[in-house]
């Protein structure tokens, strides 16, 4: 088992108002090999979700671990074997792509020649090396996107945690980023992602997990799902699942 998390809670203590309480108790399990899909609406939880994977921030209850590692107990192991990416992550506007990638290969305790070799491995992967020398603050937003890809990347961890990846992207690098989805499946890489376009987890995700209000409704198969449901696609199982979760 790649990932694994049990009664996961987070609550928010925000300093006006009452307990936000964004993830409410959610349990999982994800195989190596695996492209697991997180879904659900805006503010469901699963960026919460996916930051306590990542050890961005600490569960209020319940616990996780990564490639049997437990993150309360080694943070920086578990930060080893991940790559995190948003759809917001931003890159430092005044280094080029070559150094914004050098500077997190030494983040990782990579040494020099491995970043060299992977650097050189990830801008033929993505086609980068005609702006790679070039300052990210002059780079397209599918260009950035694919510097970003790459920092993920660099230290070839086992498990790839996507929040929203595709997130307020064009059509083409939308499509860049699915396909590289597709093939860190291919390299063996363990992949859990967010996201409310239906249509990406009908095209990757082996299982998916619907997500509301802070907590898992389900998990199965597309075909599980639609056989629960009685649905013919994801979108329409969500939002029964959610009228049987509201019903008096």
């Amino acid at each position: 088992m790649m990932i694994q998390a049990e009664a996961l809670h987070k609550t928010f203590y925000p300093p006006r108002g009452g307990p936000i309480e964004a993830v409410r108790g959610v349990s999982l399990a994800i195989q190596s090999g695996e492209i697991f899909g997180l879904l659900g609406p805006n503010g469901a939880g699963k960026t919460t979700l996916l930051r306590m994977l990542a050890t961005i921030i600490t569960p209020s209850a319940g616990w996780c671990a990564v490639d049997g590692i437990r993150a309360d107990k080694d943070p920086v192991g578990v930060r080893r074997r991940v790559g995190f990416l948003s759809g917001n992550t931003k890159l430092y506007g005044r280094l080029t792509g070559a150094e914004f990638l050098r500077y997190f290969g030494r983040l990782y305790g990579m040494p020099d020649a491995a970043i060299a070799k992977r650097l050189a491995e990830l801008a033929a992967l993505f086609d980068m090396n005609r702006f790679i020398d070039r300052r990210c603050d002059t780079l397209s937003t599918g260009q950035a996107q694919k510097v970003s890809v790459a920092r993920v990347l660099l230290h070839d961890p086992p498990v790839l945690v996507l929040d929203e990846p595709t997130l307020g992207l064009d059509i083409m690098t939308s499509r860049t980023i699915l396909d590289f989805i597709a093939h860190s499946k291919d390299q063996g890489h363990s992949i859990v992602f967010s996201t409310h376009y239906m249509t990406e987890a009908e095209l990757l995700c082996g299982r998916v997990g619907l997500m509301y209000r802070g907590r898992i409704l389900a998990v199965g198969t597309q075909a599980e799902l639609y056989e629960r449901t009685g649905a013919g696609n994801l979108k329409d199982a969500f939002l029964r699942l959610v009228e049987q979760e509201e019903a008096p």
